[in-house]
């Protein structure tokens, strides 16, 4: 302490350095940072992290060009590399709160996240230039504010919540329907519990059951011809795309279900999360 002028903080230490007396060996564990935010996505073409591809998992082949990836670009990467470069860390990783499909995009004050930088060498980064770097490499793609200090409690914290989601879905209807039916069941749907079967589209890569959510809230935006606008109030995790198609009687009831006429989203954007922060 009194050679580096520095209080040892044991409960929270920056750096533990492990002595092996016997081989005169020191190995040293550098703790992560974590830096909060908010992001907001305008591409309907990248993903919010990092996608290895699933030919090769990440180690490069033909299909990716070599590159290990299925998207060359995410959200993670555009506020991460500059980040992790200023910090000179090793890796990073995003922990968001929730994730929006890589089609739709994240718009309103922007979805909660937590970026951790893994061993870096500096701890001491202006945060306000990294969001500077990052809005700048995100140029027209996606954007970041209120970056602050985090800790691996607000990870757990953010990773456990469930705030409700509101959505705007372009509908694309494939048949005439008579403009009174669809404000009918509309209403009828306000507040109204939904049964979703685990989607046919992320069925190989999650667990085939049955989840129960609650629409919270359901308005139509506009009506022209066979495009229907949507505003939708969920809870969390309920699937906008499948609600809406019903996903061949996997989600029950359904826009389409009940107006008898085969339905499509064919844009969704998330504008708000509903969440408890004050910075929202």
């Amino acid at each position: 302490e009194a050679a580096v002028r520095k209080e040892v903080d044991f409960r929270n230490p920056d750096v533990v350095a492990l002595i092996d007396t016997r081989f005169g060996h020191v190995t040293l564990n550098i703790a992560p940072l974590f830096i909060y935010g908010r992001y907001r996505k305008y591409s309907r073409e990248i993903p919010q992290t990092r996608w290895p591809c699933r030919a090769c998992r990440g180690k490069g082949c033909k299909r990716c060009d070599g590159t290990g990836k299925m998207y060359q670009i995410s959200v993670q990467e555009i506020i991460g590399e500059p980040v992790m470069e200023a910090a000179e860390g090793k890796d990073h990783f995003f922990h968001g709160m929730g994730r929006e499909d890589i089609d739709a995009r994240m718009l309103g004050t922007g979805r909660p996240f937590v970026l951790e930088i893994a061993e870096p060498r500096k701890r001491h980064l202006d945060l306000a230039e990294m969001e500077r770097l990052a809005n700048e490499n995100g140029k027209e793609l996606a954007d970041f504010s209120k970056l602050r200090w985090s800790d691996r409690s607000e990870v757990r914290q953010i990773k456990a919540d469930t705030p409700d989601k509101v959505y705007l879905a372009e509908i694309r209807l494939q048949d005439k329907v008579n403009k009174e039916r669809i404000n009918e069941v509309v209403t009828s749907l306000i507040q109204a519990r939904i049964t979703q079967q685990t989607p046919t589209r992320v069925a190989h890569r999650r667990a085939d059951r049955a989840r129960e959510r609650t629409i919270r809230d359901l308005a139509i935006e506009s009506l022209e011809g066979d495009k229907l606008v949507l505003r939708l109030k969920t809870e969390s995790g309920t699937y906008i795309k499948e609600f809406v198609s019903g996903d061949g009687g996997r989600t029950v009831p359904s826009l389409a279900g009940l107006i008898r006429v085969p339905c499509q989203v064919t844009a969704l954007d998330v504008i708000q999360i509903v969440d408890n922060s004050n910075e929202g």
